[in-house]
């Protein structure tokens, strides 16, 4: 499944990868694909990361009760507190296992980065 970045096709990567009952959601920006732009807020940016993952789980017929992991990767470690009311709207009920990395990213626009692993319901 396709996401609208540059970089899968740039790259040869997918925004998500169904196997059986899993779904594996890469890492996502937050960047707006529709329009080609990037908040220079980390918490607008991580509102958008959510907003593209979510879509990438619909499309794979899978919703955010269902993730089961979530990485977290931000360049500033200082960045990700902010984020965290944003993140526990979204993962607060699900409580996936998490983990938060500092790191680089592709391009220096980028604040914050988040992949999801999912398994899909039965039925």
């Amino acid at each position: 499944m396709l996401g609208g970045s540059t970089f899968e096709e740039q790259i040869g990567c997918a925004r998500a990868v169904v196997t059986g009952e899993w779904v594996r959601v890469s890492g996502t920006t937050g960047f707006d694909y529709a329009t080609m732009t990037i908040s220079d807020d980390v918490v607008e940016q991580a509102e958008q990361c959510l907003r593209s993952m979510e879509a990438a789980l619909a499309e794979a017929g899978c919703t955010v009760a269902e993730v089961v992991r979530v990485r977290y990767l931000l360049p500033d470690r200082a960045d990700f507190e902010p984020c965290w009311p944003v993140l526990r709207r979204r993962f607060g009920d699900v409580r996936p296992a998490a983990t938060m990395l500092v790191c680089g990213l592709a391009d220096p626009r980028m604040k914050i980065e988040i992949e999801v692993y999912a398994q899909r319901s039965a039925g």
